[in-house]
């Protein structure tokens, strides 16, 4: 053949396999259903590390996006943004261009999600599950279908079947990744391989491809709860066709020992203040201080809740709710101190402020502190003047719950969505509480001189 025929027939040979064929499908089965994917372009050479974000290297322009593709697109988002709170997720490597089947380890449910967050969305991934979980039921099967684009492989008879089946795709170009471990590891240890996944690659003609995750172990760990930790995914090179299980298993466990765990830098000073936070202590302390502040004290108990809540998010709301009960019971005791004649120092307070507040209560009795959360005007001088203005205990106590348990419950609730977002630069939680001390003594001395 001519030169220029041979140069033409390659160009055309490429474009039809970036167009459809040089997809890649990941699919990984385990007894708990959990599966991966991931696919990067590349082949095999120059190996890189790639900071993902939701739209990822390779990324489709919108108005070429199919249903499927738009799909991985949104799945892809999905769990870079869920692993973005928690940590973060970085990869190393990149599939060959080709199709492939990826042998990953496994040891967290998390493994999933990272794959799928790593993965390039034009790959189309699509995830094998164990059918006898995941598809059991109507809603377990939407799920699996629309968060992991899931596919049933049956566990007892008929699994390598369903394996086999994915022959077809990874001719085409796709990618099937799979856990051959077929369970979480407890220790973080690769366990023994099962041959399925070699088998595929045999009749599909297809390489092997190791990928090594860490991480989620730390992220999600087996019977235990979710947590912070970043995660990585290592792509090693493609394994001979000659390979066995425990070739396959050594590379994956190579690149995995390769892979240092790098847990999220933190503050000395995060940790303390998540420790009291997190215990009785903390609550205590929510509830004194919100008390007083309805009293005397100056400082609002938004301040605490937006260091502790940032500090230790999953504590928001109880101390929110602790923050809570102690102004209601403060504003009580204020009322009825302040119907007794008693007049406690109100700090940071203004005449007008006053004014303003018995206009209020003449005109609308307890119903009046709706205004407080808005206004600027601090809660003790609520109490204090219906106190004064004889409002009963029984309206101001209803009154002031709505008022301020909606101020104090989405104050609290919007530092630990900030403390969720923020915790993979908890490292720099000092400079925050700087900051948010200096907002708040700038915010406060504006309200008071808007006041004067």
């Amino acid at each position: 053949m001519p030169r220029r025929l041979r140069r033409r027939a390659a160009v055309a040979g490429y474009t039809r396999g970036r167009g459809g064929t040089g997809v890649a499908l990941a699919f990984a089965a385990g007894p708990s259903g959990e599966r991966c994917e991931r696919g990067a372009r590349g082949r095999g050479r120059g190996r890189r590390t790639v900071s993902v974000g939701p739209g990822g290297p390779g990324a489709a322009p919108a108005a070429a996006l199919s249903p499927s593709r738009l799909g991985a697109v949104l799945r892809r988002a999905l769990w870079w943004l869920v692993l973005t709170v928690t940590g973060g997720v970085r990869r190393h490597g990149q599939l060959p261009p080709r199709g492939c089947v990826v042998v990953a380890n496994h040891s967290s449910h998390a493994d999933t999600a990272a794959l799928l967050a790593a993965l390039d969305a034009r790959h189309r991934p699509a995830i094998g599950a164990a059918a006898d979980y995941w598809f059991a039921s109507p809603w377990r099967r939407r799920i699996c279908r629309v968060l992991a684009a899931g596919f049933p492989v049956r566990r007892t008879g008929g699994g390598m079947d369903d394996l086999l089946s994915m022959a077809d795709g990874l001719r085409a170009g796709r990618a099937v990744v799979l856990f051959p471990e077929g369970t979480r590891g407890a220790d973080g240890a690769v366990g023994a391989f099962h041959r399925g996944a070699l088998v595929l690659a045999e009749r599909a003609g297809v390489p092997v491809v190791p990928v090594a995750i860490v991480g989620t172990d730390r992220l999600l760990p087996k019977h235990g709860r979710l947590r912070s930790s970043p995660v990585r995914v290592r792509i090693g090179e493609r394994l001979p066709p000659s390979a066995t299980p425990e070739d396959a298993r050594a590379a994956v466990a190579a690149l995995h020992a390769r892979t240092p765990a790098q847990p999220l830098r933190d503050s000395p000073v995060r940790r303390r203040v998540a420790a009291v936070a997190a215990s009785r202590l903390g609550l205590l302390l929510a509830f004194a201080w919100a008390c007083a502040e309805a009293l005397s004290w100056p400082l609002m108990p938004e301040l605490l809740l937006g260091v502790a809540c940032v500090a230790v998010p999953r504590a928001a709301l109880r101390l929110s709710f602790a923050a809570l009960a102690g102004s209601l019971a403060g504003g009580l005791l204020a009322l009825q101190l302040a119907n007794t004649g008693l007049q406690l120092p109100a700090p940071l307070t203004t005449d007008r402020m006053r004014a303003e507040v018995r206009q209020e209560l003449a005109a609308e009795s307890a119903s009046a502190v709706r205004h407080q959360p808005w206004n600027g005007i601090p809660f003790k001088v609520y109490a204090a003047e219906a106190g004064r203005a004889d409002v009963p205990a029984a309206d101001w106590f209803v009154e002031s719950a709505q008022a301020r348990g909606g101020r104090t419950l989405t104050v609290g609730a919007a530092f630990a969505v900030l403390g969720l977002l923020l915790c993979r630069f908890r490292r720099h939680y000092g400079a925050y509480v700087a900051l948010l001390g200096a907002g708040f003594a700038a915010g406060l001395s504006l309200v008071v001189a808007g006041w004067s």
